[in-house]
């Protein structure tokens, strides 16, 4: 563990037990979340690189056009 997650953890550990609860909850469920992004990125790799050749290619053959946001 890091020191300054040490020292996180001690400050919170002088919270009330409320309020510690809640840190707790709010901690796991960003870590929950955190490993969810994860393996949505990494299971979406390949067509993330599928969609990128193919706006090359278009850009390549002059399908494309400057956007002008004004106009969104």
């Amino acid at each position: 563990m890091t020191q300054l997650l040490e020292k996180a953890f001690s400050q919170a550990s002088q919270l009330p037990e409320l309020q510690q609860n809640v840190l707790a909850k709010w901690i796991m469920e960003e870590l929950l979340a955190e490993r969810k992004w994860d393996n949505l990125f990494s299971e979406s790799e390949d067509l993330l690189a599928e969609l990128a050749d193919e706006a090359l290619s278009e850009y390549k053959q002059g399908k494309t056009q400057i956007m002008n946001l004004d106009t969104l």
